[in-house]
Parts: structure tokens; C-alpha cells; sequence
């Protein structure tokens, strides 16, 4: 089959690899329909290196359908068009009972004290070969893959695999009071979806955003904007928007692609000379060492009111990133963040996705569909926030 496999720094190729096979009673092998690629894809584009082989398969946001299942999966057939979970989780275990998925106790990886395993997502999660490709091998498919409905476009439900869940876990986590006003840092696919999710439930909602198109993308949706460059400081142009305190919550969808002053630039000299090093010598800088771009979630934490909430969907990497604990102590900020635990959060957004009405906009996102064999150009188009792109779908 074809997929698209790591080989360096900004060089992602589509190249022959052997078809995925059963080896578990609880695997399936899908078809993929359609995948998407994720903002933290770009990590591995561009910084996570490190962590990944030569020819490992990238991409956890698939969808398609259902070629063969092993003997103990019974949810599923043959046949059936489902979505995949971008997190691998048993469905049993104490964590995956406490609503934790992302914490699967099956699943976690001990080798790299993390939790669940991921496709697509370096050595660090399992390096379970991802969903960019032809065809797709799901373990603990007697839980993970989501069953959708035969009609309607792939885009419609395709985002169930990452993207919406965690968003709706971003505003949860958020916990913005009745009447509250959420400001959402970073208007890319998951800001986008917070956001929107925020109006749907009925919340006053500011998005902040350099891209024009992004900002003009969820305007739409009645969402309130703040061009960051158009202000001299973020933080006291939001307070100013909110009677002087600050919102009331805050959700950071940045994350390490965060772009800012000095103290960015410096740290992405840092991550580019980490990138440098051998594998087993980098890898150790990228676990110990402060190596994000912090200017939005500083901002964040700046920005929200006295007693509000800061949640992080953002993915950030460093392990002695700098926080300012003093601040945050005195302004007594509740701090949530966390994997997306996608099968907690299902019931809750199918019924919005079967809706006809659309009302999160899940076939307003995509602006880019595109064959995979053009999936390496799209990293770069994506990555470069180029021809307005803000959610590349790839057709195997």
C-alpha cells in the first residue's frame, strides 16, 4: 500500500509499504477513506525528530471502512464505515472507566513513562504506524473505532477522530460559568471548533488570531476576534473587552507552534539545535529541558480574571519550561489540560454531527482536500499557513 512515512526534519515522502495484517484477536484492518492532517503533525514535520525512524507512517486523524476484524470484535464488521479514534485505549481498564482514555492503563507506555498509545505519533506512544496510508491495522478495536452513518460526506464525521473531541474537552475543561465570556489563543482547527463550540453553548466567546482568514473563518460563527498585532498588549486589550477583569476562562489551542517575541525566537534557535543532535542525545534535551514558545500561554495566564480557568489543549513538549507559579498562585487560576479522552466526550457530540443544521461547522473547516500523494507539498503549504490553508483532508 502507499503512506506517508518519515524521513527527516521537513521531508515526508509517499512511499510503498507492506500492507497492515491481523495480529491480535482485537485488531481490525480499515480502509482508509479519508485523513487528515493535525496541527501536531507539524511537530513531527518540523521538531520531534528525535523521537522517529526513518519510514515510520504518520497521521491519527482516519476514517474509512472496515476490511476484517479480529475474533473478540464484535461492535464492528466488515463493511461498516467508522472513525478512529486518534488515542488506543482498551474501554476497561481503571483509567479508561474513569473516562481517562488518554491514560489507557493497556495501552500506556512504560518505556517512555507516557500514557496511551497513539498512531502516528513517535516512539514516545507506542510508534503504532498511523492512519496517512491506504489501508490502517486498529489495535483494541473491540472498543476504539467509532460507527457512523452511511450517508454523508467523510468530512461530516471525520473529525470525531480528534480534533472535535478535543475541542469539547478544551471548553469543559474551561469551565466557563453561565454568561461567561471564553477567549480562545489560536484559531487553527481545534481554536476554531472551541470556539464555535463556546457560541453553541452559549457563552460570550473572543478568538485570538494573526491570520486574517482564520479570524475571518469563525466570525462567521459569531465569535468576537483580537488581531494580536494590532494591539500593543493581548492581555490588557482583553481586559479591556471585559470590564477590566479578564475573561473568565481561557482555552490555549497554541501550543509549541506559538509564535512571539525574543524569548520565541530564542527558544527556537533551541529547538532547531536539539533537531541537530543525534537521536540519543537529543532526546533527553527535548525531556528535560524548556523548549516551547510560551508568549500565548503566558498570555493566557495573564489575561484570565481573578479565580478564572486556563485550559490547555495546546501540545507543548518541554519539561522545565518556565511558569510564572508566583502569579498564578496569587490570582488563584484553576489550570486543566490533558490528552483528549475522545470516547468520553462521543455521546455527547454525535448528536450535533448526525445534526443537519451543522451547528459546529463541521463541513466549513476544510479548505484543503487534496490525494495523499500530494501529502508532502500539504505539510509545507500547512505549515507555512500558506493559500489559506487551515485543514488539509488527504484521499488515500
Amino acid at each position: 500500500m502507499k503512506a506517508l512515512t518519515w524521513h527527516g526534519k521537513r521531508d515526508v515522502r509517499v512511499e510503498e509499504v507492506p500492507d497492515p495484517k491481523l495480529q491480535d484477536p482485537t485488531d481490525a484492518i480499515i480502509k482508509v477513506t479519508s485523513t487528515a492532517i493535525c496541527g501536531s503533525d507539524l511537530h513531527l514535520y518540523e521538531i520531534m525528530g528525535p523521537f522517529l525512524t526513518p519510514g515510520d507512517i504518520l497521521g491519527h486523524e482516519p476514517m474509512g471502512i472496515v476490511q476484517e476484524v479480529g475474533s473478540q470484535v464484535t461492535h464492528i464488521k466488515p463493511g461498516d464505515r467508522v472513525v478512529i479514534p486518534f488515542n488506543i485505549s482498551c474501554g476497561s481498564c481503571f483509567m479508561c472507566s474513569q473516562g481517562l482514555q488518554s491514560q489507557c492503563e493497556t495501552t500506556q507506555v512504560h518505556d517512555h513513562d507516557k500514557g496511551a498509545a497513539l498512531f502516528g505519533y513517535t516512539m514516545l506512544y507506542g510508534a503504532v504506524p498511523g492512519g496517512q496510508a491506504e489501508y490502517l491495522r486498529v489495535p483494541q478495536a473491540h472498543y476504539g473505532p467509532i460507527k457512523v452513518s452511511e450517508e454523508g460526506p467523510d468530512e461530516k464525521f471525520l473529525f470525531l477522530s480528534d480534533i472535535i473531541p478535543t475541542a469539547w474537552q478544551a471548553v469543559q475543561y474551561a469551565n466557563v460559568p453561565d454568561g461567561g465570556t471564553l477567549a480562545v489563543f489560536g484559531l487553527g482547527p481545534v481554536g476554531q471548533f472551541s470556539a464555535r463550540i463556546g457560541k453553541h453553548l452559549g457563552y460570550r466567546v473572543i478568538g485570538i488570531e494573526l491570520v486574517p482568514e482564520r479570524r475571518a473563518l469563525v466570525e462567521k460563527y459569531g465569535v468576537e476576534t483580537l488581531d494580536p498585532s494590532a494591539v500593543d498588549d493581548v492581555p490588557d486589550a482583553l481586559r479591556q473587552m471585559t470590564k477590566g477583569r479578564g475573561p473568565d476562562s481561557v482555552v490555549d489551542a497554541v501550543g509549541m507552534e506559538a509564535h512571539g517575541g525574543v524569548g520565541n525566537k530564542l527558544t527556537k534557535v533551541a529547538q532547531a539545535a536539539a533537531g541537530l543532535l543525534p537521536g540519543p542525545i537529543a532526546r533527553p534535551v527535548f525531556e528535560t529541558v524548556g523548549l516551547d514558545r510560551l508568549t500565548a500561554l503566558h498570555q493566557s495566564l495573564d489575561a484570565v480574571r481573578r479565580g478564572g480557568t486556563v485550559s490547555l489543549s495546546g501540545v507543548y513538549g518541554g519539561s522545565a519550561d518556565p511558569m510564572p507559579l508566583m502569579n498564578m498562585f496569587d490570582k488563584q487560576i484553576q489550570l486543566r489540560m490533558g490528552q483528549c479522552n475522545v470516547h468520553r466526550w462521543v455521546d455527547d457530540i454525535l448528536p450535533l454531527v448526525n445534526d443537519s443544521s451543522d451547528p459546529l461547522g463541521t463541513l466549513d473547516l476544510t479548505t484543503h482536500t487534496v490525494p495523499l500523494a500530494e501529502a508532502p507539498s500539504m505539510y509545507e503549504t500547512f505549515q507555512k499557513k500558506q493559500d489559506g490553508c487551515i485543514k488539509v483532508v488527504l484521499k488515500p
